[in-house]
């Protein structure tokens, strides 16, 4: 049986993250990083091919801004407007930062990317990087049915997913951190892929690929059907 989930989990991933966040964006929030980009290309790929000249995005963690966000505010084709989602308050003052320049094409959200709310069809690109698995694995499902609800028809849907099915996993001092208690949970590859399917979403893409200096995921890109 698996241990119970930290009742207080977001208050405590919120805290480690606001301590944390210069420890966490030198290691993982770097310009080149090649898996995400790699496959926010394949998104702007598709978006291209709607011929719609401008574009909302709503991105679930968007930490520091780095690379994701402003790979995207750096698209001309089409303009892209993000909204950034963090439960970190941390975390946004170094995107606000970071993405200065784009400051008429952001807007920045504190909180649990759960406890969201936006009307029916609002964006047509919903992303989440590195950032779902901190839910526990039944948000992970609640979130998805917001996700197809938040997407117009037609748009898309790319985010990693755990390749390993765990219900939870906690560590004390994460990345050597005193204060960097951290939280996960999987389904796996075929359920996590399962999830978004059941929602509605048609999948595009889905490869498992291990990130260098951390844990194998599989990358999700699907669409919400037109009609």
């Amino acid at each position: 049986m698996a241990d119970p989930i930290t009742s207080n989990l977001k208050t405590r991933m919120k805290s480690s993250y606001d301590a944390m966040s210069s420890t966490y964006n030198t290691k993982f929030m770097k310009p080149d990083e090649t898996i995400r980009l790699d496959y926010l290309g394949r998104l702007l790929a598709h978006l291209q091919k709607t011929e719609n000249e401008k574009a909302a995005v709503l991105e679930l963690g968007c930490g520091g801004g780095i690379p994701a966000t402003k790979y995207l505010l750096d698209s001309e084709n089409p303009l892209i407007h993000v909204t950034g989602n963090d439960i970190s308050t941390a975390q946004l003052q170094l995107a606000r930062s970071n993405l200065t320049q784009y400051a008429d094409r952001v807007t920045l959200l504190e909180g649990d990317m759960l406890a969201l709310s936006f009307p029916t069809a609002t964006f047509d690109v919903v992303t989440g990087f590195y950032s779902i698995i901190h839910l526990p694995r039944e948000e992970q499902t609640q979130l998805m049915h917001k996700v197809f609800e938040w997407l117009k028809p037609g748009g898309f849907f790319l985010a990693n997913f755990s390749a390993r099915d765990f219900p939870n996993m906690e560590e004390d001092n994460w990345l050597g951190h005193e204060e960097g208690w951290m939280f996960w949970s999987g389904w796996g590859e075929e359920k996590s892929v399962k999830m978004v399917e059941d929602v509605g979403l048609k999948v595009l893409v889905k490869e498992a690929r291990q990130a260098v200096d951390d844990a194998r995921f599989v990358w999700v890109l699907a669409r919400k059907p037109e009609s």
